[in-house]
């Protein structure tokens, strides 16, 4: 049986990796000696701080989670038996903001601390060469979701599930999304498999949708018709501001996260792969919006 060291295990990742691997691998949590990897195939490194919409974490926070830590992981995984390692990054490692498609190749320039230290990171990463026989792998997921996801996607249940309408639908915008079912599948092909390269990968379901075809998709799961407003856009951006004073649900950044678009590639790792995700795009967002009830 492959044994997986396991950081991070209390996220939302790392909780359904135990969830769909516990009696598939043998998985040990993360110890408290991070220098010490004994008896592991694969080193799955998860743990990290995300993204900070309030403003509680500072740069050195996340410089010490996610680059520090990472490096202290990966000179011991290096330095160990493991054959594997799996790298959670982010696509925000690369651009907050994206024209047209993301892919592997773009110029990095991320904005955030967040995105900063994952840059920081992957540089470190990359910096080494791999010991023969050993496979790296740095995955940048879009927006992950699935059961007991707590993101933005809730806010949108929320409004929904209520019967308030959707403010928002004269933001016309495409954005990807990553399923946790596919991520899983992912994560079980790069572990078993040894023709998979090494390599920075991005991680998305194969088609964007939109925010309105989101709020469409929550609607059927509740058998609800959906509710779609057309408000002028400078009003909505000018309560966004509003929203940035008063610590209101929708400010700035998170207005900016529901209708600014955000396109990710998935095609050098489903090359890589050879196989078709498990999960479309619209049924993986239809069975997370509907284990929410």
């Amino acid at each position: 049986m492959v044994s997986v060291l396991l950081t991070g295990h209390s996220g939302f990742v790392g909780q359904n990796f135990i969830k769909y691997f516990s009696t598939y691998f043998r998985i040990h949590r993360q110890s408290k000696n991070l220098e010490i990897i004994i008896d592991t195939n694969v080193v799955a490194h998860f743990a990290g701080l995300s993204h900070d919409t309030r403003g509680v974490f500072s740069a050195a926070d996340f410089n010490k989670v996610n680059f520090e830590l990472t490096k202290n992981i990966f000179n011991a995984f290096v330095l160990s038996e493991a054959k594997v390692f799996l790298f959670i990054s982010s696509v925000k490692a690369v651009l907050d903001s994206v024209n047209g498609e993301l892919t592997e190749i773009h110029k990095q320039n991320p904005q955030t601390e967040f995105g900063k230290s994952k840059l920081k990171a992957e540089q470190c990463i990359l910096s080494n060469d791999i010991p023969e026989g050993k496979r790296v792998y740095i995955l940048r997921p879009c927006m992950i979701h699935g059961l007991g996801n707590k993101g933005n996607l809730n806010l949108l249940y929320e409004l929904v599930s209520k019967g308030i309408p959707w403010p928002l639908g004269a933001f016309k915008n495409q954005r990807s999304f990553c399923s946790i079912d596919n991520l899983m599948f992912i994560f079980k092909e790069l572990i078993e498999r040894e023709d998979i390269p090494s390599g920075v990968y991005n991680v998305a379901d194969d088609i964007p949708l939109s925010t309105n075809e989101v709020i469409s998709i929550l609607a059927e799961s509740q058998n609800r018709k959906p509710r779609i407003w057309n408000i002028s856009k400078r009003l909505i951006e000018f309560s966004a501001k509003i929203g940035n004073v008063l610590k209101l649900p929708i400010n700035e950044e998170r207005l900016h996260k529901l209708t600014d678009s955000y396109v990710v590639s998935n095609r050098k790792l489903m090359s890589a792969i050879g196989k078709p995700l498990p999960v479309s795009s619209r049924d993986g967002l239809l069975k997370t919006f509907q284990s929410f009830q």
